[in-house]
């Protein structure tokens, strides 16, 4: 079975997703009615969906797909590793989006967050 991933780049008015792997991007409105029209693109068959806390603009969406049950990782950007074309390949390499997903991609057991929250890991694997 093929893990699915989905990165959301959250903006105040928009939500840049991202599927990895087949690199599909949609862009939704960041409303109640966006984020209802994210929920049946992703579908129920996702392993993850990742993104990381946008000042107040978050909110909304973290609520809505956490009471709908699918799986939320909110990441720190400056605890996963910072070479997205590394992670992703070149054709993620310029979507926001594609960020969140090699944040969720780097989610290994030594830095991996239990969804709905964000408590970071002390080692730093990546760190030489």
């Amino acid at each position: 079975m093929t893990e699915i991933t989905i990165g959301v780049d959250i903006s105040k008015e928009a939500l840049d997703a991202c599927r990895f792997p087949d690199a599909v991007s949609r862009r939704f409105d960041n409303t109640v009615k966006g984020h209802k029209a994210l929920m049946r693109w992703i579908g129920s068959e996702v392993t993850r969906i990742v993104y990381e806390p946008t000042s107040p603009y978050h909110r909304g969406f973290e609520c809505h797909l956490a009471e709908a049950g699918l799986p939320l990782v909110k990441v720190n950007p400056r605890q996963a590793p910072n070479d997205e074309q590394a992670m992703c390949g070149n054709y993620f390499a310029d979507s926001d989006a594609c960020g969140e997903i090699k944040r969720a991609r780097a989610n290994t057991p030594s830095t991996k967050s239990s969804p709905m929250t964000n408590r970071p890991s002390t080692q730093r694997p990546w760190a030489s």
